[in-house]
């Protein structure tokens, strides 16, 4: 088993040069990051964790300045994002940046991918939240082709450019995994259908019933099977530092855990780490 952390990192917790540091130190696999460009004062779009908004979700650093702050004082850490907020990106530009953090990091980059909840920010971005998901397919779709292809080209309904030449190239082949994030069955088709590694979040009720995770996975790998897919890797998000909730995971057959990491004061976080590592790691 893998075991990672997800993390919003901002201007008020710890710096993302030492959070690389100490987790590689500590034997951690990987580090997965979220983004908001902002939170609009005015929402009307409920926060999915319920309650009232994290303070810490309008105040993240860019995810690829963390994310090659932590490449550039570490060898093996993977660099993640958790997600990349995929239909608020130009997909040249974001194609580009990926690339180039894993060029830089030696091929350890996952690109985790999403379409964002907030409508409010979505529309700021120039973007139709109804068609979001669409987008997305398309832009990643087109990322792939920018990174594989010398004179790549993509037409769609969303994204649209006739042969370009786009370097750098990643050094991972084909191209850095997509990790496609979600747990609605539409999410799973979406994982199918063009990611590599499906990022699932955790919740309570997958411990035991018929939400239980391990038929949940096993339905997954099926499915996978049948489309011609192959083995597709699953990863297990926001899941509580617990041995028990830890163990049903590891039995379930999903190949990393992300626990998720707060956002406080370093010498906290560097204790909270401390205590992950001497159970799990």
């Amino acid at each position: 088993m893998k075991f990672g952390v997800s993390a919003l990192v901002t201007d008020e917790g710890i710096g993302p040069a030492s959070l690389g540091r100490a987790l590689e130190e500590r034997g951690f696999e990987s580090l997965f990051v979220g983004e908001h460009t902002h939170i609009p004062v005015k929402r009307e779009t409920p926060w999915p964790g319920g309650g009232e908004l994290m303070r810490e979700l309008y105040r993240t650093i860019d995810p690829f300045v963390v994310l090659t702050a932590a490449a550039v004082v570490t060898e093996r850490l993977l660099l993640g994002g958790g997600v990349f907020q995929v239909a608020q990106r130009d997909p040249l530009t974001l194609a580009k940046q990926i690339a180039s953090l894993d060029l830089i990091s030696g091929g350890r980059v996952v690109a985790g991918v999403g379409a964002g909840w907030n409508r409010e920010e979505i529309r700021n971005h120039g973007t139709e939240p109804r068609t979001r998901m669409a987008l997305m397919r398309e832009r990643v779709l087109a990322m792939k082709a920018l990174w594989t292809e010398e004179e790549a080209e993509f037409h769609g309904d969303f994204v649209s450019f006739d042969p370009v030449f786009s370097w750098p190239k990643p050094v991972q082949r084909p191209h850095p995994p997509v990790m496609v994030g979600g747990n609605h069955p539409a999410a799973v088709e979406r994982v199918l259908d063009y990611g590599d590694d499906w990022g699932l979040i955790w919740l309570p009720m997958m411990r035991e019933g018929e939400h239980a995770l391990g038929p949940v996975i096993a339905d997954f790998r099926r499915r996978a099977e049948e489309r011609g897919r192959g083995y597709i890797p699953v990863t297990a998000y926001q899941v509580p530092p617990d041995r028990e909730v830890v163990a049903s995971i590891v039995e379930a057959g999903a190949d990393r855990i992300l626990f998720t990491l707060p956002t406080v004061p370093e010498d906290d976080t560097l204790r909270s780490l401390d205590a992950m590592a001497a159970l799990f790691v």
